[in-house]
């Protein structure tokens, strides 16, 4: 749940330009929020925008498009994944690639579950070698 609307107030980010601070108390002060890990939401939306450049740059580097050709729903399942991946080793790889691509699959493009599953397997292998180094290209 905490991704799930991670994820929605990326996207809020992304089209409007707001402050990661005001998206957090936006989304924390709705109803729905009483049912979320609020550590973790926090984390994500804060964090992700404030190393959303280096997180960008990474993205691009394993993608075969460019960043701002990104659509937004994917962009920030992406951000959420590699942040994980980079910042969050107590989460298995494996759990970060499920979750976004479950989350994909219900809110992005209808084949865009295989792009976000393809960049994160891709990121799993550089960024968590010792975890990832021998598992099966997904």
């Amino acid at each position: 749940m905490a991704r799930r609307r991670a994820m929605q107030a990326l996207y809020q980010w992304q089209i409007t330009g707001q402050s990661g601070q005001d998206i957090y108390l936006q989304f924390s002060q709705d109803d729905e929020h009483a049912k979320v890990d609020d550590e973790l939401f926090r984390e994500l939306v804060r964090s992700v925008v404030d190393v959303s450049a280096d997180l960008d740059e990474e993205i691009g580097a394993l993608s075969d498009r460019a960043v701002v050709q990104l659509d937004p729903v994917e962009h920030a399942i992406l951000l959420i994944g590699f942040y994980e991946l980079k910042h969050r080793p107590e989460v298995p790889y494996r759990v970060v690639i499920n979750e976004a691509i479950e989350l994909a699959r219900k809110f992005g493009a209808a084949d865009g579950h295989k792009f976000v599953n393809a960049l994160l397997d891709r990121a799993a292998r550089q960024l968590r070698q010792d975890e990832a180094g021998g598992a099966k290209r997904a």
